[in-house]
């Protein structure tokens, strides 16, 4: 890194600060390295996730947690502001190279909050690693994400062996299921997520596999009624799961469907239809952001047209402001704010979390939680919190 400092008559001072080869302004700290006590100004935080397409439901209220975090911050700080750069990957990991690329490619961009999935997070965090930039998903769950060495690698929930196994024992204890048939959508998160639910669940009444954009579910269903389970674990996402759901209710099914964090959302029951989805439960290695702690409700609903808060939408704030916490600190550069993110140790003013990360990038076991969800009347609403094994 070169600084170059130029003085002028008046005493009024002008520097230009070159950090990995991107241009930010920056109060003169006395120290290389952009690790000083003052805020750089115009760095960016990117959203990586789905905004657009089937998934979009779920990547929206994590943006906008992000989004809330940043122009709150901006407010207190206008005269040395943070910009958000949002990546749309539709949920696609076709997509994701490239936008990764144009990520890192931008060298204001100093940290990333997402992937948002584990698919998309597979084919872009190698990219992110190389180039050193520092990611915290808030969402992404596959458990084997934490074991690639990536040093850039941050989760902020638990992952599937958490959240499975959670699952699992809810249908056991709860809905105490004798028969119980699991179906995935092939996708990273899916098919380990049912991988750890079959861990707690041992022999099933069967099992079978879809694909992402698959909207005939026919055979599947036949199979479903045939097996004489009551209840049926779906991993996936919320557009598949609605429509695999309505076609069995439709061919006499009674049973209910458990499903994952990637169902847990409002176009959940759009899809289905409000009488099919009534009754589903969907689990989440997260706690209500509807519960959140405290001015985040108001605060979201104020910013984004009395919209509720969906799914990690606390969770994407909460990490969103660690970032910024370090932007703040003086932590210009995306190998300090790596080393920022890695030492943090706070509690997040939505979530309550302690945000403090093993080694591998995995949150602390012992702030990890999981909770069930229950569709009534047309809404996602808090059933449990499902205590552990």
């Amino acid at each position: 890194m070169r600084q170059k400092l130029a003085r002028v008559l008046g005493g009024v001072a002008i520097s230009a600060l070159v950090i990995s080869g991107a241009a930010a302004c920056k109060a003169d700290s006395g120290t290389e390295g952009g690790s000083g006590d003052k805020a750089a100004c115009d760095l960016k935080i990117g959203f990586f996730g789905p905004l657009t397409g089937d998934a979009a439901g779920l990547g929206i209220h994590m943006r906008n947690g992000t989004k809330l975090a940043i122009d709150q911050y901006n407010k207190d700080n206008a005269d040395c502001k943070v910009n958000l750069a949002e990546y749309d990957s539709q949920g696609d990991p076709a997509k994701a190279p490239a936008l990764a690329q144009q990520a890192v490619g931008d060298t204001k961009v100093v940290g990333i909050v997402g992937p948002a999935f584990s698919g998309e997070s597979e084919v872009a965090d190698p990219i992110f690693d190389e180039a050193g930039l520092p990611i915290i998903t808030p969402s992404a769950t596959r458990p084997s994400l934490s074991t690639k060495s990536w040093k850039i690698f941050h989760r902020g929930v638990g992952n599937d062996t958490s959240q499975g196994p959670a699952a699992g024992r809810y249908i056991k204890n709860v809905l105490k299921a004798e028969k119980v048939y699991v179906v995935d959508d092939q996708s990273a998160y899916g098919a380990g997520l049912v991988d750890e639910v079959k861990k707690v669940l041992g022999t099933v009444a069967g099992e079978d596999k879809v694909q992402v954009k698959q909207t005939n579910f026919s055979a599947v269903v036949t199979k479903i009624v045939g097996s004489g389970a009551t209840v049926l674990f779906f991993g996936g996402y919320y557009t598949e799961a609605g429509l695999l759901l309505k076609q069995l209710k439709g061919a006499g099914w009674k049973g209910t469907m458990v499903a994952g964090d990637g169902v847990n959302d409002a176009n959940f029951i759009k899809v289905a239809g409000q009488q099919v989805a009534e009754g589903t439960v969907l689990t989440c290695p997260c706690a209500p952001a509807t519960a959140a702690k405290g001015t985040f409700v108001t605060d979201y609903k104020a910013a984004f047209e009395n919209a509720e808060p969906g799914t990690y939408a606390d969770v994407s704030f909460d990490i969103t402001k660690i970032f910024l916490e370090g932007i703040k600190a003086g932590k210009s550069t995306r190998a300090d704010l790596l080393a920022f993110v890695k030492s943090y140790n706070k509690a997040g003013t939505a979530t309550g979390v302690t945000y403090k990360f093993e080694s591998n990038g995995e949150l602390d076991p012992a702030q990890v939680l999981v909770w069930a969800f229950k569709v009534n009347a047309g809404q996602v609403v808090p059933d449990i919190e499902i205590p552990k094994a």
